[in-house]
């Protein structure tokens, strides 16, 4: 601040100009009378700060519709997210899948789910007012502190279970459960968020996504792929567990391959073994995973409390789940709506009959033997191949360039111009 301070005095009147703004910036963000975001915002130009009561104070991130904004409402002082369906994108189908979320999500009323406060129209922009839950999604904190002892991982899962047996109990499957809708809070406090793909059991033929495949390819249940009208609380268990497996193994139960080739080894193949990636795994937790994930809708678990009380011998107390410090993204926030200036989100889950994937997937190769889980030679192949060609893609494209100079070289040398012409074209058509 001083420094700012005696550049202001020091420069010329321009440059004084903009030190001033800087200086100003800098006391109102230390004075907490704007957040950086905002400052940002009204640096760039941008006035509008606000949805309706609800003042934007920061970005979290993209929705599967639009963004999602940290926010405040300006009488309550109530923390909120507002996730909003930017002008650009509003269609009668993309409407109504708003207005349904909305109305799901308000008719669930849980503290291991994210709670819906308000929704409304500014302008022409609509927006949905939720509970803001501080911390990273499950995702998110794998991937930045590695996977969790089997402790940790059940205490997240048995919340996650609790929040699901509620919505069970309503009536409700979710269809999209995995570690990118499990928030976890810094407290260890786990939340499971996102209904954009929930449905009534009752009414699934009413659906209007219903006789589509709906979810993410790495944790769908083999009766949602089989049959997708056959969904209910089994099939929430069956995704649970697969995201029970990623929290311990740091790995996606059926890595590699596209999405046709995932969904194919959920009806047809069993996981790795957990212990190839966690060794201190008991084998009785082990037992718990493979009995979410049998393929048999009827052997599998059938509720998800008998899930949590399953787990609950090896939850510890949740306060000793530790997350790493976030660090902000080095690229720019979006600017929050405003009127005819709304900027389209992308495809952060899956709707409708899109799938997709967005967990890490590595090479896996070396399996235990278990009745439970698969080892090597219970795979394919196509497998095989498909997991080799996948991790070593990288060093393979460096070969064949690598490969592919040599060659080139030695024709120059060898060869008469006109042949070595010949050589050139052929060998920027090779690397192609």
């Amino acid at each position: 601040m001083r420094l700012l301070r005696f550049q202001c005095a020091s420069e010329p009147q321009p440059v004084a100009i903009e030190v001033e703004d800087k200086l100003l910036r800098a006391i109102l963000i230390e004075q907490g009378a704007l957040t950086e975001y905002q400052a940002q915002q009204i640096s760039d130009g941008r006035h509008k700060l606000n949805l309706g009561d609800y003042i934007i104070t920061d970005f979290i991130g993209q929705g599967g519709m639009g963004h999602v904004f940290k926010a405040v409402h300006k009488f309550m002082g109530r923390e909120c997210a507002v996730k909003t369906l930017p002008t650009g994108r509003v269609t009668p189908q993309t409407l109504e899948g708003f207005t349904r979320e909305i109305r799901l999500q308000a008719k669930l009323d849980c503290s291991y789910l994210v709670r819906a406060y308000d929704a409304g129209l500014d302008g022409t922009t609509r927006y949905f007012v939720m509970e803001y839950v501080p911390g990273m999604d499950l995702r998110r904190l794998i991937k930045a502190k590695g996977p969790l002892p089997q402790d940790q991982a059940a205490s997240i899962i048995m919340q996650a279970a609790y929040g699901l047996e509620y919505a069970h109990q309503q009536g409700m499957v979710h269809r999209d459960v995995k570690p990118g809708n499990i928030l976890v809070t810094p407290e260890g406090i786990a939340k499971v968020s996102d209904v954009g793909l929930a449905a009534f059991t009752a009414n699934l033929v009413d659906d209007p996504r219903a006789g589509k495949i709906v979810g993410t390819a790495d944790y769908l249940s083999p009766e949602q792929i089989r049959s997708p009208l056959a969904v209910g609380p089994v099939s929430d268990v069956y995704s649970l567990g697969c995201t029970l497996y990623y929290t311990v193994c740091g790995k996606v139960p059926f890595p590699g391959g596209d999405t046709a080739h995932k969904l194919r080894r959920h009806l047809e193949e069993t996981p790795i073994h957990p212990r190839r990636f966690a060794e201190k795994i008991n084998e009785e937790f082990v037992d718990i995973i493979a009995d979410m994930m049998d393929k048999d809708p009827n052997k599998r678990i059938q509720t998800c409390a008998e899930v949590a009380a399953r787990l609950e011998p090896w939850a510890i107390d949740s306060s000793q789940i530790t997350q790493p410090r976030m660090s902000r993204s080095p690229w720019s926030a979006p600017p929050p709506p405003s009127f005819g200036t709304d900027t389209q989100g992308g495809d952060e889950s899956v709707q409708d009959a899109s799938i997709n994937s967005n967990d890490s997937i590595q090479s896996q190769r070396n399996i235990l033997d278990n009745s439970r889980f698969s080892d090597s030679r219970g795979l394919s192949n196509d497998v095989l191949e498909s997991l080799a060609s996948y991790d070593g893609k990288a060093s393979k494209n460096k070969t064949q360039a690598s490969n592919a100079m040599m060659i080139g070289l030695t024709v120059a040398i060898l060869l008469p111009p006109a042949l070595l012409i010949g050589a050139i074209i052929g060998y920027l058509v090779a690397i192609k």
